[in-house]
């Protein structure tokens, strides 16, 4: 049976939506460019200060006082704005690869991707393994390269550095007019026009005509207007065409260049990105594709956060809606919890801020509150029972014991570890043997951030003591008087999580390894 399809007036508002991230390797300048989208888009009338927070400006996209503190993103933001007739859900995702975790969870739920990378720096390792995660996904790929305003790499060497460490093929939009304190704007390829960047000329018309040379030499020095043909002839011979169907599949990438600090390039990419990057079209399901046109309602959690509100110790759940439409009061069905969920006070993102509405559409991102009754990779739908499988889940690697320095306040640490782990960061375990409370993470920054986190949020004061756990894995087995014996026998080694799985641990691989093969009956899993 063919699924119902939604009316023209909702197909017409799918088309107009565009749900894209913002991805590199730190301090690239990602939300930097955040903030001049949201200026371009009218969000906002000033930019926070990126680099001095003695201003006490901060980022809009970095909202947790955290961020605020440390001046780093440590979860992602997520902003919805319009701009040229077309909606933007726009996600600004960590940098530092120890919060990786929310980065690659949230490419699931995007359409396409703004890539940034550092003039000075080229492609870094952060970079690669970003890209890596979006080919995969086939997700298309609009690339900026930032900073022009300071010295940086011939901007040859960067293309084919992408071509090579990225394995995708570049087509320049832009290009640059030197570079460093002689940066003096970029000429846009397509429309043959040269864009001037504003700080180093007193004088400049918007849109000069590559051909107007008159203006032009009175502009540049004669071995920059030599090399700006040059380029211009360069860049137009050896290098293809855009073609918008390459860039769908994933095979090529529009190039930009500019500075976002200096907020010049940053509307070339926008004009583009809402031109050619997809609206929502479909994703698979376990069952079939679910198309964004069906009308019955479809959507997947992706991220989970806590303490949005922290007078309330709130926990919002973000869903991508991937069919039908949202509507205020709606029930929806649970699947995970074979429950209904009357969802009367959706919220849409303005980072730290949010907005109750009473209608979205597929590739709209919009939040419920929480119980802790859902979780990371949840579905939701009208009926149908269908999971979305995409959502990526990583084991940890690092671990901890952590211990109050007050011993009165042990339920408020156990109630907020408990919400920071349905956040998917850290994973809680409690050994069988004594009160301990283990946790674990995938980088070491997150354990930081954790204690800073319980004592912003919940008032908690907490250290860590080291612990020899290397290794962990989640036990399984059919056989439950096997399972049993094998408790009695390593009762020592072994924890219970947050959901009150157990879980067999080790302080090596050669002896983990030992154990599996003991017992082959029993699964030992890196991830539950």
């Amino acid at each position: 049976m063919k699924p119902k399809i939604l009316d023209c007036h909702s197909i017409v508002q799918i088309k107009k939506r565009c749900t894209f991230a913002i991805i590199s390797h730190p301090d690239s300048g990602k939300t930097t460019i955040t903030e001049k989208f949201l200026l371009l888009g009218k969000v906002i009338h000033e930019a926070g200060t990126i680099k001095s927070r003695k201003s006490k400006k901060y980022a809009k996209s970095d909202w947790m006082r955290i961020e605020q503190k440390r001046g780093i993103s440590v979860t992602t933001s997520v902003m919805k704005f319009s701009y040229l007739k077309r909606y933007i859900n726009l996600l600004d995702t960590p940098g530092h690869e120890d919060f990786s975790e929310d980065t690659y969870r949230v490419l699931t739920a995007v359409d396409s991707c703004l890539i940034i990378i550092d003039a000075s720096k080229s492609v870094e390792k952060r970079t690669k393994k970003l890209m890596k995660v979006a080919r995969l996904k086939k997700i298309p790929v609009i690339t900026f390269i930032n900073k022009l305003d300071r010295n940086s790499y011939d901007s040859l060497k960067i293309l084919d550095d992408i071509e090579k460490k990225l394995k995708i093929l570049c087509v320049p939009i832009t290009w640059p007019i030197g570079s460093g304190k002689f940066f003096k704007g970029v000429f846009n390829v397509y429309d043959n026009t040269v864009s001037l960047y504003k700080k180093n000329l007193k004088n400049f018309k918007e849109n000069i005509s590559i051909y107007d040379y008159s203006y032009l030499k009175k502009i540049f020095s004669k071995y920059e207007f030599k090399k700006l043909r040059e380029d211009w002839e360069l860049i137009t011979s050896c290098y293809q065409n855009f073609n918008k169907k390459n860039f769908n599949k994933g095979i090529e990438t529009p190039v930009f260049f500019g500075s976002a600090l200096a907020n010049f390039g940053i509307d070339h990419v926008l004009n583009k990105l809402v031109k050619w990057a997809p609206c929502p079209t479909f994703k698979y399901s376990s069952k079939r594709k679910i198309f964004s046109i069906e009308k019955n309602f479809s959507g997947f959690v992706f991220k989970i956060q806590a303490n949005m509100n922290p007078k309330h110790h709130d926990r919002i759940a973000f869903i991508r809606i991937v069919s039908g439409k949202y509507k205020e009061g709606m029930k929806l069905y649970h699947v995970q919890n074979k429950s209904i969920y009357v969802v009367k006070n959706a919220i849409n993102f303005l980072a730290g801020e949010r907005f109750i509405i009473k209608e979205a559409y597929p590739g709209d991102i919009i939040g419920i509150y929480s119980k802790g009754n859902i979780k990371i990779g949840d579905t939701f739908t009208e009926g149908e029972n269908i999971n979305f499988y995409e959502i990526p889940k990583f084991p940890p690697e690092l671990f901890k014991c952590i211990y109050l320095k007050d011993s009165l306040q042990q339920k408020k640490l156990l109630s907020g570890l408990k919400q920071l782990s349905e956040e998917g960061a850290v994973h809680i375990f409690k050994p069988f043997v004594n009160n301990y409370i283990i946790l674990g993470v995938i980088g070491s920054l997150q354990f930081d951030v954790i204690l800073e986190r319980l004592k912003i949020e919940y008032n908690v004061l907490a250290n860590y003591r080291s612990t020899n756990i290397s290794f962990i894995r989640w036990i399984t087995c059919n056989d439950l008087k096997l399972l049993e014996e094998f408790k009695l026998k390593n009762y020592s080694s072994l924890a219970y999580d947050s959901n009150n799985e157990i879980v067999y641990y080790s302080n090596s691989l050669f002896n983990l390894n030992i154990i599996i093969s003991k017992y082959k009956e029993i699964c030992f899993l890196k991830t539950k």
